[in-house]
C-alpha cells in the first residue's frame, strides 16, 4: 500500500511540475509579446511625433498657398439674363502683379493712339481685367458709345448699349476721397478736382459691379459723391480725347443725347507687361502728373 501511495505522490508531483512549467512558459511568452508591442508602440509614437513636428499633419500646403496668393475675386454674371454680355473667359485670381504700372494703348479712328498707364498698386484687379480682355481682342472694333455729362469718353462695351461687358464683375478698388465738409460739387480753393483731366476710371451699372467699361476724362470733373474707381491716367494723346469730347452728340435711342455724332471706333486696345519700379499714378484725389504728351 505504501508503494502505491508513493507512486501516486510522484505522479501528482510530476503533474504539478508540468503545470508549473507550462505556466512559466506561458508567462514568458506573454511578457515577450507585451515587450514587443510596447516597443512597436514607442516606435510609432516617435515616428508620429517627428511627422507632427515637421508639419505632416497640417492642412494641404498647396491649398493654403493658393488661398494666400488670391489677389482678385471675379463674380460670375448671368449671360442668359443679359444677352449683352460676352464670354471670353475669366482672368486668373492669383499671381497677379500688384506693384508698378502697365501701359495701355488705345488706337481709334480719330487720330494718334491714346496711351495711358494703369496703376497696379491701387487697382491691380482692374488692370488684370483689362489686360485679360485685351488679350482676347474684346475691345477691338468696338465703339466709344457715349460722351458723358461728367466730361468723359465712355468706352469698352461691345454692345454699345451701356449694358455690355464680360461674364464676370469685380469690386471698386480706388474711389476718390472728398472732404467730408464739402457742401457742394464746387471744389474749395486749392482743392484738386475729384477726377482731373486725363483720369482713366471704370464705370458700371450698378456701381461696384465693374466689368469692361471705362472712362477717359477730357476735362476736370468734381463731385461730392464719387462713383467711378480710378485705374490710371493718360500719358499721351490727351489732345485726341479732347477732340473727341468736342464732337456734337445725338440721341442714343433712349432719349439721351450722349452718342457721338460720328462713330468713335477702337481699332485696337493693347496692354503691355508690368513695369515695376515705375512711379504709379497718384491717388484718386490728386492731380495726374503732367507729361509732355499729355499736355
Amino acid at each position: 500500500m505504501a508503494s502505491s501511495r508513493d507512486r501516486q505522490r510522484k505522479m501528482a508531483r510530476a503533474k504539478l511540475d508540468r503545470q508549473m512549467a507550462r505556466r512559466a512558459a506561458s508567462t514568458r511568452r506573454r511578457r515577450q509579446i507585451q515587450a514587443g508591442v510596447g516597443a512597436a508602440l514607442i516606435l510609432v509614437l516617435v515616428v508620429a511625433g517627428s511627422a507632427w513636428a515637421l508639419g505632416a499633419f497640417d492642412s494641404d500646403p498647396k491649398q493654403n498657398t493658393a488661398a494666400a496668393e488670391d489677389t482678385c475675386l471675379w463674380t460670375p454674371q448671368d449671360a442668359t439674363a443679359n444677352t449683352n454680355l460676352k464670354d471670353v473667359g475669366t482672368p486668373a485670381t492669383k499671381d497677379l502683379p500688384t506693384e508698378g504700372t502697365r501701359a495701355m494703348t488705345v488706337t481709334t479712328n480719330k487720330g494718334a493712339p491714346i496711351t495711358a498707364e494703369l496703376n497696379l498698386t491701387n487697382s491691380p484687379c482692374a488692370a488684370a481685367s483689362i489686360a485679360h480682355l485685351a488679350s482676347r481682342s474684346f475691345y477691338d472694333n468696338t465703339t466709344c458709345h457715349e460722351i458723358t455729362a461728367e466730361g468723359a469718353l465712355r468706352c469698352g462695351d461691345p454692345s454699345g448699349t451701356g449694358l455690355g461687358g464680360p461674364i464676370y464683375s469685380f469690386y471698386d478698388e480706388e474711389l476718390p476721397t472728398v472732404p467730408s465738409a464739402s457742401p457742394s460739387a464746387s471744389p474749395a480753393p486749392g482743392q484738386p478736382p475729384t477726377y482731373p483731366k486725363g483720369t482713366v476710371a471704370m464705370i458700371s451699372n450698378p456701381p461696384g459691379s465693374n466689368g469692361s467699361q471705362f472712362l477717359i476724362f477730357f476735362k476736370d470733373f468734381t463731385t461730392a459723391d464719387p462713383k467711378f474707381p480710378v485705374i490710371g491716367r493718360v500719358t499721351g494723346g490727351l489732345d485726341v480725347v479732347e477732340k473727341i469730347g468736342a464732337l456734337p452728340t445725338v440721341d442714343n435711342g433712349t432719349g439721351a443725347k450722349v452718342k457721338p455724332s460720328t462713330d468713335v471706333t477702337i481699332q485696337s486696345l493693347t496692354v503691355g507687361e508690368p513695369v515695376t519700379g515705375a512711379a504709379p499714378a497718384p491717388s484718386a484725389s490728386g492731380t495726374p502728373a503732367s507729361s509732355p504728351s499729355a499736355s
